[in-house]
């Protein structure tokens, strides 16, 4: 199975988390169509077919992608 870029997962988190608390706030149709959408994307792009089993995929893939370390990283 494909798997998709931790930071392309990790943006669609962020606008999971960022439009669900602005559904929460004020539920129009826009930003339901808008959470839908990346809703969607996220079950795709983790090969789930419900939102809590992407969420739970996608975090669990974060994760698991992470360095041990940050030694790789140039000094500033």
């Amino acid at each position: 199975m494909l798997m998709a870029h931790p930071t392309v997962l990790a943006d669609l988190l962020k606008r999971y988390e960022t439009l669900q608390a602005r559904h929460d706030k004020e539920n129009n149709a826009q930003i339901r169509q808008r959470l839908n959408d990346v809703s969607y994307t996220l079950c795709v792009a983790t090969g789930t077919r419900d939102i809590g089993a992407a969420l739970k995929a996608a975090r669990h893939q974060l994760l698991s992608t992470r360095p041990e370390n940050d030694s790789f990283r140039a000094a500033t």
